[in-house]
């Protein structure tokens, strides 16, 4: 299935199936709030069929845009945005924490045979202008399949120290929060999303269940408010991510239904990790946008039809 490509340069890039909805605009203007965490996003992420399928802005955390990468806590600094959670104190408003990613360019760009590949480059700054690390992230759109009504997105990431002293990355979980492990790359449903389903393969059902969880793929599917239908998303690991050779650190799955639907890929949920000067690490992930409740069987057969 064809797609268009239009740039908005400055703002946003915007990618529009051929019957016409725009199922994705990643946003790397600077956002205006310093609190919220300035960094790009994927919002708004819609179905073939036109519906929507990220939140933005909710009024229980502003900071929550769509699909993002974040770090929740490094080295003392917050680059999800929002309030900062402090062992026996909670949640404080600590705006000297909130660190941002500047958009620095893109070093390659192109639309063909349906699919959108690009390299962002982008300096993770902490609060007070240091910089931190510098990224490079891997935006790719394909697979626009108009019969089987779904999409996929993926999402690499290459971040390189460059503090001159080792990152410390972590979560509220490993500050003292059970069960709060939210870091990496994150998924916020938008409000009817609320109280939908979430599953995993040989993991069982309910989001409840799976919170803390490992494995290759988690799926979260809702009813539409205004509109009769259901859509699906499903989140995928790359398979070296999952390996125990490649991966800096083991990923664990943050997945909520109630109060909020959001869904991370956690990669330092329990336990922290380092990231030496000067070294690397990464990540690939990929994001199934489809039409319909889809049930496990077909999560499954589909991923093993869209080869990495």
């Amino acid at each position: 299935m064809n797609i268009r490509v239009s740039h908005t340069h400055g703002e946003h890039i915007a990618v529009t199936a051929a019957n016409g909805t725009e199922i994705l605009r990643y946003v790397y203007r600077p956002d205006p709030e310093e609190f919220e965490s300035r960094k790009p996003y994927a919002h708004p992420v819609r179905t073939l069929a036109g519906r929507t399928v990220t939140g933005y802005r909710p009024s229980d955390h502003r900071w929550h845009k769509g699909l993002q990468m974040t770090a929740s806590h490094l080295s003392g600094q917050n680059f999800w945005g929002g309030n900062s959670y402090v062992h026996g104190e909670g949640y404080l408003a600590l705006p000297e924490r909130i660190g941002s990613m500047r958009h620095d360019g893109f070093g390659a760009f192109t639309v063909e045979d349906g699919r959108l590949a690009f390299a962002e480059d982008l300096t993770w700054v902490a609060n007070g202008g240091a910089e931190w690390a510098r990224e490079e992230r891997g935006i790719t759109v394909h697979s626009v399949d108009e019969e089987a009504g779904a999409w996929a997105l993926d999402w690499s990431i290459r971040l390189t120290n460059v503090r001159g002293e080792p990152l410390l990355f972590g979560s509220p979980t490993t500050a003292g929060r059970e069960m709060a492990g939210y870091t990496g790359l994150q998924w916020r449903g938008p409000r009817d999303f609320t109280g939908g389903t979430a599953f995993a393969p040989d993991a069982g059902t309910g989001a409840g269940r799976l919170m803390g969880t490992q494995g290759p793929w988690l799926a979260f599917t809702a009813e539409h408010d205004e509109t009769d239908g259901h859509s699906t998303l499903v989140f995928a690991h790359a398979p070296e991510n999952l390996d125990g050779k490649d991966a800096i650190h083991e990923s664990h799955w943050f997945v909520r239904a109630e109060p909020i639907p959001t869904v991370a890929f956690s990669w330092a949920f329990f336990e922290e990790f380092a990231l030496e000067p000067g070294e690397s690490f990464a990540y690939r992930y990929r994001i199934v946008v489809a039409d319909g409740a889809w049930e496990p069987h077909r999560v499954d057969t589909y991923l093993k039809g869209l080869p990495w």
